[in-house]
């Protein structure tokens, strides 16, 4: 596989991940509706130093273990792909839903962004997701790691804020959408699910396989 697929690849996969209605989209929609589209622009802003911050602390960790001890990346890309099949079997398993409740944030701007980067800084699930992830995409062969690093970086903050930012721009019919539409916002989550679990097969059949 080469660099170009690597990337589609990834970038298939954070869109996937998202787009799913959770509480960084909770928080976008409540900013939206309560403050307008400043606010929910500004907590999108926050959201995205929160996954620029994940995805550097999960780039500096793999970067220092790939450099200090190489012997144990194998085994930690594969225990990556064993908890996204974990995420990916839940989200298949659960049905989400959007309901008429959530965080509400201050009309401030400058508020919402602050909130929205403590509310995606404080979710320990996104750690361990760029901890999990990082190792299958962060490869020697494609050149300097930090590079890559960077190049995934961008892709994720610019998804979020294409994803985060129309949603704070259409907020009220997208919120009316998710609520009115339970079985689409649950079918959504389940691809997403599917998605992660064919993902980390993939990567634990190219770890097991020999080189």
């Amino acid at each position: 596989m080469g660099y170009s697929e690597n990337l589609w690849l990834f970038f298939i996969l954070l869109f996937g991940i998202i787009i799913v209605p959770g509480m960084d989209m909770l928080f976008v929609l409540a900013n939206s509706l309560t403050g307008g589209r400043s606010a929910g622009l500004a907590a999108t802003g926050g959201i995205m130093l929160g996954g620029a911050v994940h995805s550097a602390n999960g780039a500096l960790g793999i970067g220092l273990l790939m450099h200090f001890v190489p012997v144990l990346f194998n085994p930690l890309l594969l225990a990556g792909a064993a908890y996204m099949a974990w995420i990916g079997f839940t989200l298949m398993r659960s049905s989400i839903t959007v309901s008429g409740h959530g965080p509400t944030g201050s009309r401030s701007s400058w508020r919402a962004f602050r909130q929205g980067a403590v509310t995606c800084l404080i979710n320990p699930k996104a750690y361990l997701f760029m901890f999990a992830v990082y190792p299958q995409f962060l490869k020697a062969d494609y050149g300097p790691i930090w590079i890559q690093a960077v190049v995934m970086g961008l892709m994720t903050v610019a998804t979020q804020f294409a994803v985060y930012g129309g949603l704070a721009v259409t907020a009220s019919r997208s919120r009316e959408l998710l609520k009115s539409n339970p079985k689409t916002t649950i079918l959504v989550g389940r691809i997403a699910g599917l998605l992660l679990m064919a993902v980390s097969l993939f990567t634990i059949w190219e770890g097991w396989r020999p080189g």
